[in-house]
């Protein structure tokens, strides 16, 4: 069984620019790749944003005169990011554990399923729609989205879950290209827990969550 380094955990204070945040991941994962800097699990929180990722359709983005929008290189389409939101960038040399795309993503599902469930909430995954669901009324809506790109087997980008944002932000998209499902966040949910709540159950998993993509553990597969 080989041993992996912990990676750093590094929660960003107050709002991060998009384009500032993807510049600092971008250099990481290059000096992961090159063997000289550690890997790492960056929190942040974006100021306002709309990103389109390396599959959006621009006749998804309707956009709001507010929110700018930023093309950006991770897999997926259209999403938002701002404030109330948790966005989680894992930066990990998957060429040092296992190369398997499919399966990091969802690794990375699993993580936030099991984060949400310590917060009380049963959110799932749907096989063939990446990301994050949960039941709100009767019907099915979105609570987190995944985007990653993978470079020399090093992965960054990530993921990112709704605590309390301004859900009116996601009318000038259609989210991850899914027209008949919504949007939801904790607040929305009746989710009495804030950032700090969601980091310590994200933290709660690290761990399993590493494992599950080392080449000691065994993946989840789906469709991503």
């Amino acid at each position: 069984m080989t041993e992996h380094p912990t990676p750093a955990w590094r929660v960003e204070p107050g709002l991060l620019d998009y384009a500032a945040g993807v510049a600092a991941m971008e250099a990481r994962a290059e000096a992961v790749a090159r063997g000289e800097a550690r890997e790492l699990i960056w929190l942040v929180e974006h100021a306002s944003v709309y990103t389109a990722g390396t599959s959006a359709d621009p006749a998804e983005h309707v956009g709001r005169p507010d929110i700018p929008l930023v093309r950006t290189g991770r897999g997926g389409r259209h999403t938002w990011h701002g404030p109330g939101q948790r966005v989680v960038y894992p930066v990990l040399n998957l060429g040092a554990r296992r190369r398997d795309v499919r399966g990091y993503v969802a690794a990375l599902e699993g993580w936030a399923v099991g984060a949400l469930a310590r917060l009380g909430v049963a959110a799932f995954t749907i096989a063939g729609d990446t990301g994050i669901w949960v039941r709100e009324g009767g019907t099915v809506a979105k609570i987190g989205a995944i985007g990653v790109r993978i470079r020399r087997w090093v992965a960054f980008h990530g993921m990112a879950l709704n605590v309390s944002p301004d859900l009116a932000a996601y009318s000038g998209i259609v989210p991850c290209g899914i027209a008949d499902r919504g949007v939801t966040s904790l607040a929305a949910l009746g989710v009495a827990a804030d950032m700090a709540a969601l980091d310590a159950a994200l933290a709660a998993g690290r761990e399993a969550f590493l494992h599950s993509i080392s080449d000691a553990g065994e993946m989840m597969y789906q469709d991503a």
